[in-house]
């Protein structure tokens, strides 16, 4: 049968054919993909651009143009190319001028640019400044938080916890402790509503006080199994109780390496001396606003977000019993937190901000 004026002729393997014909199943790929290897096979059984055409929904010139394509570059041919698209409205020099006048200056008497302040300024479009800020990473709106830390012996404590982390004492446990202190009982005061389609949970803004209660916490890096303790207070004597939890939780056989924060009730006489009388028990304490070092941190975090925020409780007892629970389930699926970071990586990392901050990194 004659293919028609300038018709390429389409041939397929066997293996060809199953290929092209395993993609027009396929639920995944474009229709209009699909649609262009219909064209092939159609082609390859003799079928003419016109009869291909009227069976597929597209004109002859079309089917011809596919047909071409597939005989000269095979299933790649099918593909759209790309479009270099229309030339650019806005040379180098402007964006750059945007770009460093977002960086260098402020708008008289605000903190930060907008877009529509910095687009009027430049005689730009708000879209061509949205478009810059996020080619190049720029969000004026936003802000981060940090604290150096004054330590005079911060580098040998980084070293000192984190080689606790990456390389474990033998016949020794390694625990994070920290207390996440004031945590309230929080209870609304109407019903939620709840979450459906198309609208998210709802809340009222104002509350009630029900009280606190403050969550001790020991991470095993381990097994990322933790303990837990809630207490009205958070004096030394309450930490001083929960060692003594510690204590009988731990093997007697095992040294407790203990990774805390410089807290006053850490460090008080009681707390010195009840650790003095026990040998097996090493304390490392971590720098100065280096609360990031402990592992312990980003469980809190677990907690609060997933547990906590968004709680409503009745009573402080309500707030300990669903602490007490989400720490049931926790560690009944707990995975240790893996922690990459060398001290030499977190030394060059606090070695760069404190040259940005100084104004002498180059």
């Amino acid at each position: 049968m004659s293919r028609g004026p300038n018709a390429v002729a389409v041939t397929l393997s066997d293996e060809g054919r199953a290929e092209l014909e395993a993609m027009t199943r396929s639920r995944s790929l474009p229709n209009f993909l699909v649609r262009r290897v219909r064209v092939v096979l159609l082609a390859a059984e003799g079928k003419t651009n016109i009869e291909i055409g009227a069976a597929v929904g597209l004109s002859r010139a079309t089917v011809g143009m596919w047909r071409r394509r597939f005989a000269t570059r095979g299933i790649a041919g099918l593909y759209d190319e790309q479009r270099a698209g229309g030339p650019r409205s806005i040379d180098d020099e402007r964006i750059a001028a945007l770009v460093r006048k977002t960086l260098e200056s402020k708008p008289e008497g605000r903190t930060h640019w907008s877009c529509r302040a910095i687009a009027a300024e430049t005689g730009l479009s708000k879209s061509t400044v949205q478009r810059v800020w996020r080619a190049f990473g720029i969000q004026p709106h936003r802000q981060k938080h940090f604290k150096l830390s004054t330590d005079p012996l911060f580098v040998e404590k980084v070293r000192d916890i984190i080689g606790l982390y990456l390389n474990p004492p033998d016949n020794a446990m390694v625990l994070c402790v920290d207390e996440k202190t004031q945590i309230l009982a929080l209870d609304r005061t109407q019903p939620m509503l709840p979450m459906g389609l198309g609208y998210v949970e709802g809340m009222t803004h104002d509350y009630v006080r029900h009280g606190t209660t403050t969550l001790f916490a020991a991470l095993d890096i381990a097994s990322g199994r933790v303990l837990t303790r809630c207490t009205p207070r958070h004096r030394h004597q309450e930490f001083l109780l929960f060692l003594k939890e510690i204590d009988a939780s731990v093997p007697k056989e095992l040294d407790v390496h203990l990774v805390v924060d410089n807290y006053s009730t850490h460090k008080h006489q009681n707390v010195r001396r009840w650790l003095a009388a026990r040998p097996r028990f090493h304390v490392h304490y971590t720098p100065t606003y280096s609360s990031w070092l402990n592992q312990v941190e980003i469980w809190f975090n677990l907690i609060t977000q997933q547990a906590i925020r968004r709680g409503t409780f009745h009573s402080v007892k309500d707030l300990v019993r669903k602490i007490d629970l989400f720490v049931s389930q926790y560690n009944s699926r707990s995975k240790p937190f893996v922690w990459s970071a060398t001290a030499d990586s977190i030394l060059r990392k606090i070695k760069r901000l404190c040259q940005a901050t100084s104004g002498t990194r180059h």
